[in-house]
Formats: structure tokens, C-alpha cells, sequence
């Protein structure tokens, strides 16, 4: 049973957003973070109001049932309707349970994702960008907008890193589950004894953060300018246009250089240097919060193995909910991606419910 103060409370909260969006003068800021909140709340205020009016509408079940003079057909349409009554509440009921679950406050953020090839040499770079062309084909297949933020290539012609944004409707919520480490068996091109080998890529997934997010102040930051340079140290550009900027309070330090204008360098640099202050700052309160942390599937630590991509048995495996697809390429195609994300979150859920 959900304790029903607990449903009012969800009504109340709806109708005090409603009043504060109907007032002329808010802070756009303000305004934004209420609508959304607004709309949330939206999607359960009705089912609310009817799990509240259940009790009642047993009671005056029960009463027709309990009363003798009353016709047959009346009792039995009665016991119809409490039944069906019966079962639309413990629906409502789950509803309301998923709706009231503890939540991740960064759910509805856009992401920037991290992406470095680990172990495995060159083989580790062409799983780099093979994870990388995956998302690319989730976000389209999503129709989320993915922008390049920054690029390293390797000799193979894979990425030793590559971070990009994603923007759109709750995007953390799903990205989030692919932080960690990615790992992939597989015979290379260059193996002339048919071996296989074990490489591995690193997977970030950062909120990205706002400035009502984190406060960042500019005495808090050292930028170095400096001469972009390219493969082997020979210089792309003849004026000082990348840009390093160290956050001195935590030593993050970013480094950017893709383009030829220092002030789109800086503006880039800033955008990943606030996702990972700010993700610096959110893994503090979360060890301080360690036993709700434990209570989720996986702990988001880029140090995590959490799936590998078997190629010579055509599988994905994911390790945190010990899943396995035997369909790797759509896998990597972005066909059934939705499939372990929905399995991970109901693994997700599960877990938060029973702690609940």
C-alpha cells in the first residue's frame, strides 16, 4: 500500500506549479525548470486523484453487496465492478510506486559522452569507433541531435578518443547505463593464426551541466592558449588557437583544439569542463549516499566492465544483468539497442522498488 499522503502530496505539488506558471513575471530559467516539472507530474496528477477516490468507491461496493434486499442482478454487477475496481487499483498502484521511485535529479539532462579506446592497441581503436558509428545510429534512429565536440584518430584509422554531445528529451536516462568498460573479442585483420583477441574500450556518460547547475567562477580557472598541432607534432594551424583550461579547486583540466578559432576551442572546452566539475561533485554526495548507490544496477564507474561484444559467436553480453543477444550486428546497428537499455531500466526499477 502506498500511504496515501504520499498520493495528495503528488496533487498538491501539480496545482502549486499550475499557480506559479499562470504568474506574468518568472525568471525564464525558473520557468522552465517548473514546466518541466509541471508536465512530469502531468502524466500521473490523474491517476492520483482516482487512486485517492478508490476507498470510498469500495465502501459503497461492499455496502450493495452487504445489503440483502438488493436484487441479484445488482449484487452481481456490484461484484463486477469490484473486481474490475480491485485490479485497476493495483495498477494505479504500480504506477504511482515506479512514479514515486527515488530518481536520478540528472534524467532529463542532455549528455556529453566520453569515448577512449583502453586496452588493445590499435584493435582497441576500431572498437572505439565502432561504439562511436552505435551511438551515432541510436541517436538517429532516436532522432536526438549528436554534435562532435572533439576527435583523436589512430594509424588504423579508429579513434583513440572521441566526445561528443546528445541532445533531446531525457537523454541521460538512457545514456547513462553505457558508462563503463566496453570489451571486444574478436579476430583482427592483421592475426594471420585465426586468434582472438581482447581489446577494450572506456565509456563516459556526463550530464551535461547548466550554468543554474554549478557555479564555475573565472577566477577559478587558468586558460593557456597555445598552436594546435597535428600528426607528429606538425603545426595545423600558425596562430595560438587551442585552448587549455584547468579548473584549479579539482585540477579537471580540458584540452581543446579542433578548431581553428580560439574562442570555439574555449567555448568547447567550458562545455566538457563543467559536465566533469559537475560529475566530480555528484560522485561526492553519492559515496555519501554509498547505500543508494549499491541499490542500482551498476555504479556508472568508468572502471566498470559492464558488456562485451563476442564476434565469432555473434553475441553482446551485459554483464550487470547477465543478458545476452545473440544478434551483434543489429546489436551494433542500433536496431535492438532499445532492448538491453528497457531491460537494464526494469532491472533498475526492480531493484529501487524492493528498496523502496
Amino acid at each position: 500500500m502506498i500511504p496515501l499522503q504520499k498520493v495528495k502530496e503528488i496533487i498538491i505539488k501539480h496545482d502549486d506549479l499550475e499557480k506559479d506558471l499562470s504568474v506574468g513575471k518568472i525568471d525564464p530559467k525558473i520557468f522552465a525548470k517548473k514546466s518541466k516539472e509541471y508536465a512530469n507530474l502531468g502524466n500521473i496528477v490523474d491517476i492520483a486523484k482516482e487512486y485517492i477516490n478508490f476507498d470510498k468507491q469500495k465502501k459503497d461496493l461492499e455496502q450493495i453487496l452487504d445489503d440483502k434486499n438488493n436484487e441479484k442482478e445488482i449484487v452481481d454487477m456490484a461484484k463486477k465492478d469490484l473486481n474490475e475496481m480491485n485490479l485497476k487499483k493495483e495498477r494505479y498502484e504500480n504506477k504511482l510506486k515506479i512514479f514515486l521511485l527515488p530518481k536520478d535529479e540528472d534524467d532529463d539532462k542532455n549528455a556529453i559522452v566520453e569515448i577512449r579506446a583502453g586496452t588493445g592497441g590499435l584493435e582497441a581503436s576500431l572498437f572505439c569507433a565502432d561504439l562511436f558509428k552505435m551511438y551515432e545510429k541510436v541517436c538517429s534512429k532516436k532522432k536526438w541531435i549528436l554534435e562532435l565536440i572533439s576527435i583523436s584518430k589512430s594509424e588504423a584509422g579508429g579513434f583513440k578518443e572521441v566526445i561528443f554531445s546528445v541532445n533531446g528529451n531525457d537523454i541521460y536516462s538512457y545514456l547513462k547505463y553505457e558508462s563503463g568498460v566496453h570489451r571486444v573479442q574478436r579476430i583482427p585483420k592483421t592475426e594471420t593464426q585465426g586468434r582472438v583477441h581482447t581489446s577494450a574500450a572506456t565509456v563516459a556518460v556526463l550530464p551535461e551541466a547548466e550554468d543554474v547547475d554549478i557555479e564555475i567562477k573565472d577566477s577559478d580557472l587558468r586558460i593557456d592558449v597555445f598552436r594546435a598541432g597535428g600528426p607528429g607534432g606538425q603545426s595545423v594551424n600558425t596562430t595560438d588557437s587551442a585552448v587549455r583550461i584547468t579548473h584549479l579547486p579539482t585540477g579537471v583540466v580540458v584540452s581543446q583544439q579542433d578548431e581553428k578559432s580560439q574562442h570555439k576551442n574555449k567555448a568547447k572546452a567550458l562545455k566538457i569542463l563543467r559536465s566533469r566539475v559537475y560529475e566530480s561533485e555528484k560522485r561526492k554526495k553519492d559515496l555519501e549516499r554509498s547505500s543508494n548507490r549499491r541499490s542500482q544496477i551498476g555504479t556508472g564507474d568508468r572502471s566498470e566492465r559492464i558488456r562485451t561484444y563476442n564476434f565469432p559467436q555473434g553475441r553482446v553480453t551485459d554483464h550487470r544483468i547477465n543478458l545476452t543477444l545473440h544478434k551483434l550486428d543489429e546489436f551494433l546497428s542500433g536496431e535492438i539497442h532499445e532492448t538491453m537499455n528497457e531491460e537494464l531500466r526494469l532491472k533498475d526499477q526492480d531493484i529501487k522498488l524492493k528498496n523502496l
